[in-house]
């Protein structure tokens, strides 16, 4: 007889409105991923920026995180999330077509990618909180693991195409061309996320900004005294401020130092995609059969840790570029698997009436260093050189799997824990 597990993957997509969300949220992260990649590349490869002015323009990208995370997951509990799913793909769009014809017009400079990064950023947040909250809503609790894979998996799938259109557009195109690439996928999102026609409760408005931090301090203190969430938050924090500080000089790594092309670069960076495509499946059976918190702490131990081989590469092309996509395939395999069961943990745990709050908290705690962790990559590149800084950053990520073996998640067992009765 099948599992029950099966037939709740089964019956997840017999739903259209689970199908819709997943076609535009997929397509939404190519967007995402495609646009990550185009504008540090552009910023590089044709503005020819420095490593210092890279590093703030990545910060720039990643301030509305720290920025807008509380305030967004407060909202979010009390508006419908496709509004605000297909508000953010709409932004999103108008934004990147702007970009389009300052290229066009040959105006496309520094001060207006940094404009274009805080904008997308911004609505970013949006979707991002609104899209996680939006499953909830649309599932069953016993679905959380299979849905979360399909979501993931599409996010996987987006980090295939994301980076090596974006860096073939840029090298063998043009700027407003990759641009309009980003645009376009947003604007099939808004189409398909518009589609979903199961009634949402609708929340509450119009609340007194005292009324709102009341809210922020609610989720913040659910985060605090639960120790799974407090521990997730903290190791996504060392996670994301090491990764932040990696990626930085990553990028100036790739082209000046192992002289890659966007092309090349494309390549290297799309590996993670397919790798994040197996985790992302991976992680529907594993928690399963070996237990929640065994799986995330080897997978977070082996994934960061493969990314120590990267500071040692040296020689030709032939040579690097299939050991950058070997360990790009590991580290997405590994770091998608941790990614789909953290969610599925942190859902778990959480009341409906918090969803949002706490998936904003937990973006917030993970998210809200990375402006200070991309000022740090680009000041280390800068000061100590890009091998060195890479070494160095690169080390910097085992601190997460290693708080999280030293908290409950390392405990937790086959089953998903259940919300507190409060």
């Amino acid at each position: 007889m099948p599992s029950d597990s099966s037939a709740s993957r089964r019956s997840l997509w017999r739903d259209a409105d689970f199908r819709r969300l997943w076609v535009g949220q997929s397509v939404s992260q190519l967007g995402e991923h495609t646009s990550l990649v185009v504008l540090p590349l552009i910023a590089v490869l044709t503005l020819h920026v420095d490593a210092g002015r890279l590093g703030v323009l990545r910060a720039v990208g990643q301030a509305p995180i720290l920025l807008l995370s509380l305030f967004v997951g407060a909202w979010v509990d009390r508006w419908r999330t496709r509004t605000v799913m297909v508000l953010a793909d709409a932004g999103r769009a108008v934004v990147l077509g702007a970009a389009v014809v300052a290229g066009l017009l040959g105006v496309l400079g520094l001060p207006s990618l940094l404009v274009v990064a805080f904008a997308v950023g911004a609505l970013s947040v949006f979707f991002d909180v609104a899209y996680q909250t939006s499953l909830v809503r649309l599932v069953r609790r016993d679905q959380l693991l299979p849905g979360n894979s399909a979501l993931e998996g599409s996010r996987s799938a987006a980090q295939i195409g994301g980076p090596a259109l974006g860096g073939a557009l840029v090298s063998l195109l043009s700027a407003p061309v990759a641009l309009a690439s980003g645009a376009l996928f947003f604007v099939l999102s808004f189409l398909s996320i518009r589609r979903i026609r199961r009634p949402e409760p609708t929340p509450g408005r119009g609340e007194r900004p005292a009324k709102v931090w009341r809210r922020i301090q609610e989720g913040l203190r659910f985060v605090v005294a639960d120790p799974a969430l407090r521990a997730v938050g903290l190791a996504s924090a060392a996670f994301q401020f090491s990764f932040a500080a990696m990626t930085t000089v990553y990028l100036l790594f790739l082209p000046r130092e192992l002289h890659l092309s966007g092309t090349a670069v494309g390549l290297a960076l799309a590996a993670t995609g397919p790798g994040a495509l197996l985790g992302a499946l991976l992680a529907a059976r594993l928690p399963g059969r070996f237990g929640h918190g065994a799986v995330l702490v080897s997978a977070a131990a082996l994934g960061d840790g493969v990314l120590l081989c990267v500071p040692a590469l040296h020689g030709p092309a032939a040579v690097t570029v299939p050991v950058l996509v070997a360990v790009n395939l590991v580290f997405g395999a590994f770091g998608q698997l941790v990614n789909v069961t953290v969610m599925a943990v942190r859902q778990a745990v959480t009341p409906d009436g918090m969803q949002g709050r706490v998936a904003a908290t937990i973006t917030f705690a993970g998210m809200g260093l990375t402006p200070l962790g991309s000022l740090l990559g680009g000041l280390l590149a800068e000061q100590r050189g890009l091998r060195t800084g890479l070494l160095v950053t690169a080390t910097g990520m085992l601190l997460s799997p290693a708080l999280m073996a030293l908290s409950p998640l390392a405990r937790l067992g086959r089953t998903l824990p259940t919300p507190p009765s409060a």
